[in-house]
């Protein structure tokens, strides 16, 4: 009967999946009929099973007359036990008679001790082998499945911060460097940064002894401030210069060691040079390059000879990234210039005016326009270099950039510095000029050497800039000094932005030592250089 049933079932189950197979839906009685046909198919099963277990314990149970005499004592103590797992047993076996020696139940409960053992410690040496697993895993798990780092923002971009600004005075105060003040009201968009006066430079406020700062270093933080020493290379090259002399005058102190000593001396110049102007992107790679020379000289290394090795590295430096880097640049920005060529530059590159040269003295015709913007007209110093050399210019402010790119048919530009996600970091204006261009169709072209490449992020000019000193904004013309008193005007304030962002959209190529790449390959290339590093 029970056969009957489970017959009846199936074909009712083989009914119902077909209903659901054709899409129509259950009634609520044949969902019922369902649940109440499984349950009965677990329960025959579980008799079932149950009857079998008792078939195979009968089986196994030895005559009375094999009995031994002992044989309740053993019962008695063996009642506790769980009984052993139902074993099938054929029947042409169950017939059979049986030769072998029927084993006692001690026999069979010690057979059944050392198999559990057995199975536990394989049990055992598999949970190990997982956990090692986990662990080399969990070890070699890729970075984007690690937590994500979280970096704190610099000190000088957080000048609306006082928590933030106390920490910096007692920095300062530690390495006996004095703190400089803001001047002036700023607009509210740029209120965390910094804003200095040049009237006001960090020199007059030294009241330290000589030996804390270098004179190299007090001398090249007053040409920062005062806007002598400007530009990315520039910059960095008269870093890696003062540095270099303040390894020729360093000495070790006794019961120190040069690789140690010699970085925490360097930690308040760049301080005091931070104070004077913040730093770029591209003096501070070369601040890790240093740092990096120096902590690799080894402990046994006479103290002249590591001087002579690391000033070594410093002069490499300038040669490869710098020098060999302009030439290498030039050589692939001249095969994009062809004859009959309308370029137009903006402000004041080094880098730009070295490969216009070298192109001239490969025997291009071209013509240069020269755009400038106020307030530091940069771009008189580039009208009067290409000058010099016999090209022909012509010089535009940013205003009229709209009308005179029409003519033009291809776009040079210098760069600050390129971001990891592809941006463009330059002088204010530069997006301006990519974006005017691209609505023109005219090709911009951003050259730029790989040591200026850097792993920040920013997609605005906002959050990471530097303000200059607003008074650059006043013009006296005739006598006359406009905004001379905007001080005193609590409605009134000046920006004079340095940088700004522009978006890999506006950019077309990108030419590096290493060849001419797109904005989005700027990620490979820092991979590559952390990796050569």
């Amino acid at each position: 009967m029970a056969d009957c049933a489970v017959t009846d079932g199936l074909e009712k189950e083989e009914e119902i999946e077909r209903t659901k197979s054709e899409g129509k839906e259950l009634t609520k009685e044949e969902k019922q009929r369902l649940r109440k046909e499984k349950k009965q198919q677990k329960k025959n099963k579980e008799k079932k099973d149950e009857k079998a277990s008792q078939g195979t314990e009968k089986l196994k149970k030895p005559p009375t007359s094999a009995t031994p005499p002992t044989q309740p004592l053993t019962q008695a103590t063996t009642q506790k036990v769980p009984a052993p797992a139902p074993v099938s047993v054929p029947a042409s076996d169950a017939s059979a008679p049986t030769d072998k020696p029927v084993k006692s139940k001690a026999e069979l409960k010690a057979e059944r001790r050392a198999r559990q053992e057995a199975e536990r410690a394989s049990k055992q040496g598999k949970k190990g082998e997982t956990g090692q697993q986990a662990a080399t895993s969990k070890s070699k798990a890729p970075p984007s499945e690690l937590q994500p780092v979280v970096k704190r923002l610099p000190e000088y971009i957080q000048a609306d911060n006082p928590d933030v600004l106390k920490k910096l005075a007692k920095k300062l105060e530690r390495q006996q460097i004095p703190l400089r003040s803001d001047y002036g009201y700023k607009v509210s968009l740029f209120s965390h940064l910094h804003q200095y006066s040049r009237k006001a430079p960090l020199t007059q406020q030294l009241s330290i002894p000589s030996t804390v700062i270098h004179p190299a270093v007090v001398r090249l933080g007053l040409q920062y401030s005062q806007g002598i020493v400007a530009g990315s290379n520039a910059r960095s090259v008269a870093l890696l210069h003062a540095f270099k002399q303040v390894i020729r005058d360093y000495t070790t102190p006794p019961n120190e060691e040069l690789s140690r000593d010699l970085v925490n001396k360097l930690k308040p110049y760049i301080s005091f040079l931070n104070q004077c102007r913040p730093l770029s992107a591209s003096m501070g790679n070369a601040i890790k390059y240093i740092k990096k020379e120096i902590s690799n000289i080894p402990s046994q290394c006479k103290e002249e000879e590591a001087k002579d090795k690391l000033l070594s590295c410093i002069d490499e430096f300038i040669k490869e990234k710098i020098d060999l880097a302009a030439v290498a640049i030039a050589r692939f920005s001249i095969e994009k210039i062809s004859d009959g060529d309308v370029i137009l530059v903006y402000g004041y590159s080094s880098l730009v005016i070295h490969i216009l040269c070298e192109a001239l003295t490969s025997n291009r015709k071209f013509r240069v326009i020269v755009v400038d913007s106020r307030p530091r007209m940069e771009g008189r110093e580039t009208l009067r270099r290409l000058v010099q050399q016999g090209i022909s210019c012509t010089y535009v402010l940013i205003s009229a950039v709209s009308y005179i790119l029409p003519e033009v048919s291809k776009v040079f530009l210098g760069a600050h510095a390129l971001l990891a996600n592809g941006y463009v970091m330059s002088r204010v204006g530069t997006s301006q000029i990519a974006l005017v261009a691209k609505a023109f169709n005219v090709p911009v072209l951003v050259c730029c050497e790989i040591y200026k490449f850097c792993e920040r992020v920013q997609t605005d000019s906002f959050v990471s800039n530097e303000l200059d000193d607003p008074d650059d904004l006043i013009v006296t013309r005739k006598g006359v000094t406009q905004l001379g008193d905007w001080q005193s005007l609590t409605s009134l304030g000046l920006l004079n932005l340095v940088y700004d962002v522009t978006p890999p959209d506006f950019v077309d190529l990108v030419i590096t030592e290493l060849g001419m790449i797109p904005c989005t390959s700027v990620p490979v290339v820092l991979r590559v250089k952390n990796v050569d590093q």
